[in-house]
């Protein structure tokens, strides 16, 4: 007998990608569980399945930054902070923090399929009485208008947002004088995907990094210290802490002062859930 439950939860975390770089990711997730029935006609209960499965993805890999150990250019080293990723394809990168922050896969790649292989593994080695095998499937919100890729890291945050390198893939919807723009929607997103979304407040000025066009970013949160490092084209800076309430308020300001028109932005983190700017102008 197998027993499903589609959109178990959610994942959100940012990977290292050979080719695209520093990536923001969310995934529904899928699960699959087979065994036999009980006495009473059930397999697994379906208010015990969420909870068990969501504890064990929550203190893994979501909102932490996904690392492929074996990809060109990779290396992990111990640190003051913890451990010390750096990269050089396509792009240099080093990134700081505590363990906790990381998941360190020994592969060459990180893909969604592998992920949820991998994960359904690890849970099967304990499995819940009366289950045999458990399957996980990750997959992309479908979205047929603009999205867009980005990671950051919120240092006051009281959870897991505060770490430094963690994202989401998310929907963007503009509005300008009560009208949706999808050509904007669709201009921002290219804009935003695959960007490193960082507060000014956390920038590091001067030193090696600056002369080599990169940028460095650091802060202190409940975790632990956090450093990260690269290029500033691969950046977008924000005056504000990069929560997406603000991400929607600059997001609209920004919008409001190209076209001169009163415009509503609804900025997504991640999937089904963000926050609503407004200017009036």
């Amino acid at each position: 007998m197998t027993l499903f439950v589609n959109g178990l939860t959610q994942l959100d975390a940012s990977l290292w990608c050979p080719s695209r770089g520093l990536i923001g990711a969310s995934w529904q997730v899928d699960a699959q569980l087979d065994g036999e029935l009980g006495e009473d006609g059930i397999l697994f209960d379906f208010g015990e399945v969420k909870p068990w499965i969501k504890s064990r993805i929550d203190s893994e890999a979501d909102h932490t930054l996904l690392v492929p150990t074996k990809a060109p250019g990779v290396t992990v080293h111990e640190c003051s902070e913890g451990l010390s990723i750096r990269t050089t394809l396509p792009y240099a990168m080093e990134v700081r923090g505590p363990r906790q922050a990381f998941t360190l896969l020994p592969w060459g790649e990180v893909t969604a399929e592998r992920l949820a292989r991998h994960y359904g593994k690890a849970l099967t080695r304990r499995p819940p009485s009366r289950v045999n095998e458990i399957r996980l499937n990750l997959r992309d919100e479908s979205i047929a208008e603009a999205a867009y890729t980005y990671s950051h890291g919120l240092k006051h945050h009281a959870g897991n947002c505060q770490r430094i390198a963690h994202g989401h893939r998310s929907r963007l919807y503009i509005w300008c004088q009560g009208e949706r723009a999808p050509q904007l929607e669709m201009q921002w997103a290219q804009r935003l995907t695959d960007r490193y979304l960082v507060d000014v407040a956390d920038i590091v000025e001067g030193g090696d990094a600056d002369m080599h066009g990169q940028l460095t970013t650091r802060y202190r949160s409940s975790q632990g210290l956090f450093c990260l490092r690269l290029p500033r084209e691969c950046c977008e800076i924000l005056p504000r802490s990069t929560t997406v309430e603000h991400i929607a308020a600059w997001l609209a300001e920004q919008i409001a002062r190209d076209c001169g028109l009163p415009t509503r932005v609804q900025a997504f983190e991640g999937i089904g859930k963000g926050a609503i700017a407004e200017v009036s102008l």
